[in-house]
């Protein structure tokens, strides 16, 4: 299984071949709260890196979540649309939100891996 990669809008992205697995990151989802609707985007649908993906929803407020990186959309996670907590209970597991045929897997370069990330949010406090 290859490492995580982030943005600085705390999506994460796990590359398998050419397949990414996208997601928010636990401290998204911490931010967020209890998580009550996600809206998926279509299979067939073509992203672009860090352009609008999908729309998670909170106790709190709605947020749009990013691609990490450009590609087609290949599956998304069903369960998650059914059970939105999946989300909150394993945001970085099976709370994975959709499968992109990635276009260029150079675009990695533009994120942050693991250590970074943690960096990141020492950072920002």
């Amino acid at each position: 299984m290859s490492a995580l990669h982030f943005t600085k809008e705390h999506e994460w992205v796990r590359l398998d071949g050419d397949v990414a697995t996208c997601g928010i990151s636990d401290h998204a989802q911490s931010l967020l709260g209890d998580v009550v609707f996600i809206e998926l985007p279509e299979p067939g649908r073509e992203l672009s890196q860090f352009k609008e993906a999908a729309v998670v929803e909170s106790v709190k407020a709605a947020s749009d979540v990013y691609a990490p990186l450009s590609g087609e959309v290949v599956e998304v996670n069903q369960a998650l649309a059914d059970d939105p907590s999946l989300a909150n209970q394993d945001a970085q597991g099976q709370g994975w939100f959709f499968k992109i045929k990635v276009k260029d897997t150079a675009e990695l370069g533009a994120l942050m891996d693991e250590a970074g990330y943690e960096a990141y949010l020492k950072e920002i406090g």
